[in-house]
């Protein structure tokens, strides 16, 4: 018998985490030798089991998915890594897609085809749910006809926009009807594309690049 695909769970809701711990359970090529509740502990939990396979949920506390896919591409970490979430926006699906995520499933997809991907990604492969994929490519494709892969997207230009009027991020997350931590990923995001070291420094470039004006 082969030797079985080594496994962790990150998800910080406990009913879903021990659900998937679960399903997987039922495979016998399939061992889970560990679980984390955010993304401190997916890290730890990799560094003391050694896995081959990480099934990543990107809304965590404390560390959040794109993060710990950053600190794990870092730190060369050899375990492939499956995004499990019920976010499909298309920032998101970038975001997580850019940081070394090989798979990407929406939360409430078949059993089967979550154990076909984890054994993909495990074999070497990626794997993009269909309706992922589709706007994966919208979202890329968009970005080239700007001819910057640094472009903001629509909704982070929003975000700018709201930083330059002052708003934190509570404020921003009523606007948009997002949670903080949300904010949180745009507000990274349009930090790391405009090389700013802080909110105030974003909003100086950006009203340079004539991206917003202050009124």
């Amino acid at each position: 018998m082969n030797t079985p695909i080594r496994i962790i769970v990150a998800d910080d809701h406990p009913i879903v985490r021990d659900g998937l711990i679960a399903i997987l359970s039922t495979q016998p090529d399939f061992d889970v030798v560990g679980k984390a509740s955010n993304g401190k502990e997916a890290l730890q939990q990799i560094e003391a089991h050694q896995p081959d396979l990480l099934l990543l949920d990107l809304e965590m506390p404390e560390m959040d998915g794109v993060e710990t896919l950053q600190q794990l591409r870092e730190k060369h970490a050899p375990v492939r890594t499956i995004v499990f979430t019920a976010f499909d926006t298309d920032e998101r699906i970038v975001g997580a897609v850019q940081a070394g995520a090989q798979g990407y499933l929406l939360k409430g997809a078949p059993r089967e085809e979550i154990f076909n991907a984890v054994r993909v990604v495990y074999a070497g492969g990626s794997l993009l749910q269909p309706v992922v994929a589709s706007k994966l490519l919208r979202q890329v494709t968009g970005e080239n006809s700007h001819n910057d892969p640094d472009a903001l997207t629509p909704r982070e230009q929003h975000v700018l926009k709201l930083l330059a009027q002052g708003l934190q991020n509570k404020e921003i997350a009523a606007e948009l009807h997002i949670t903080e931590r949300t904010v949180k990923f745009y507000v990274s995001s349009i930090l790391s594309k405009l090389g700013a070291g802080n909110r105030t420094e974003a909003v100086t470039i950006a009203v340079q690049r004539g991206l917003v004006k202050l009124t």
